[in-house]
């Protein structure tokens, strides 16, 4: 770094930790010079090693912002780069697959990286589905001695939001979905989990394959709910009401841990519920009694209200003639902003709470909230 210069970071006296992330963000403006963005980047980085840096990264939102706006130079600098991630991700043998399978799941966020890394998979090897090994890398145990994979989960998930992954997904000759459904419940991983599970519910949003998903050939309902189930000791008969994997369960069933797979899972049996008849194939399975235990026993208040949207659509009457396909309706745009203010409320909402729990949080260890 050339002389005279102030390096990312630098400070002097006390200064508040706020203040020295703001410092960074001239250093990560478009334009701004190579080894100065490269500089600001390991700063920050060396912030994401304690959970205060963390917290304290998690409020920057114009930081944060800037560190994602720094993948358009990159690929411009560099357009072959996410094939050449991919090909590591993808070697058996490569040490570090997983470090790459993370900067290809964070670059897929946006997309134009997205959309280059489905063109790197179809152009993986002639006469070879380049979709086909990610989903075989990600289904093996063991597939690299090396590296767990388990980035290759919400990788597919931000692939799987592109209709030609998903009509990969949902080609019933490649029993995909089949293949996916198991990981809901791997333990290892929650990157993992949450990836399959974010995977599916994008399958779910396509609502001409709901009677092919909910049928015997995928049965997709029973792993969606098995994991918001607890170890509720239902009556004789509403427990012949339920799928048999989810009659009996042993007293230490838990549920998913993770509360942002727990409403994605809702989500997704939501999508199930967009024709009149995947709404009576999901209540004839017994949903609304999952569904009931988990509203008791939700302690998160956006999964709650997930629950609750779910359970009204399972029990409230049928929409009027015309507008059974709750993914066809359209909304009228003053209706639309409403709903939208209300989920940026709620949004919000659940941010205070997260901040005031985070403050008590450091009361309780005896350290200052960040």
């Amino acid at each position: 770094m050339r002389e005279g210069r102030a390096s990312p970071g630098a400070s002097s006296g006390n200064v508040c930790p706020e203040a020295e992330a703001a410092k960074l963000l001239p250093f990560l403006a478009p334009g701004a010079r190579a080894d100065l963005q490269a500089a600001a980047v390991q700063h920050v980085l060396a912030l994401t090693g304690a959970e205060s840096g963390r917290q304290l990264l998690a409020g920057q939102q114009a930081l944060l912002q800037a560190l994602s706006d720094l993948h358009e130079p990159l690929l411009a600098a560099d357009p072959g780069l996410p094939a050449r991630l991919l090909g590591r991700a993808l070697d058996p043998q490569w040490p570090w697959a997983e470090e790459a399978a993370a900067t290809l799941a964070n670059l897929s966020r946006e997309p134009a990286p997205c959309a280059a890394l489905m063109a790197a998979l179809a152009a993986v090897e002639p006469g070879q589905s380049g979709l086909e090994r990610l989903v075989c890398a990600l289904c093996t145990r063991g597939y690299n001695a090396h590296a767990p994979l388990h980035y290759l989960g919400p990788l597919l998930s931000n692939l799987s939001q592109r209709p030609a992954a998903r009509a990969f997904l949902l080609d019933p000759d490649r029993c995909v979905v089949q293949r996916l459904l198991p990981l809901i419940q791997r333990s290892d991983s929650s990157v993992r989990r949450g990836g399959v599970v974010g995977t599916l519910r994008n399958c779910c949003f396509e609502h001409r394959h709901h009677e092919w998903l909910l049928g015997p050939e995928v049965d997709i309902l029973p792993f969606l709910l098995l994991p918001l189930a607890g170890p509720e000791d239902f009556s004789e008969e509403e427990m012949n009401r339920l799928p048999v994997d989810l009659q009996y369960l042993p007293p230490e069933k838990q549920r998913e841990p993770d509360a942002d797979i727990r409403k994605m899972l809702i989500e997704a049996i939501m999508l199930l519920t967009a024709t009149a008849p995947g709404r009576q194939q999901v209540r004839d399975q017994g949903t609304y009694l999952i569904l009931r235990e988990l509203h008791t026993w939700e302690p998160e208040p956006d999964v709650r209200l997930a629950c609750e949207k779910l359970i009204q659509v399972l029990i409230g009457d049928e929409p009027e003639y015309g507008m059974e396909n709750l993914l066809e309706v359209q909304v009228p745009e003053d209706v639309e902003r409403q709903l939208q203010q209300l989920d940026r409320e709620q949004q919000q909402q659940q941010l205070d709470r997260e901040q005031q729990q985070l403050a008590q949080e450091s009361r309780v260890e005896g350290t200052a909230p960040t």
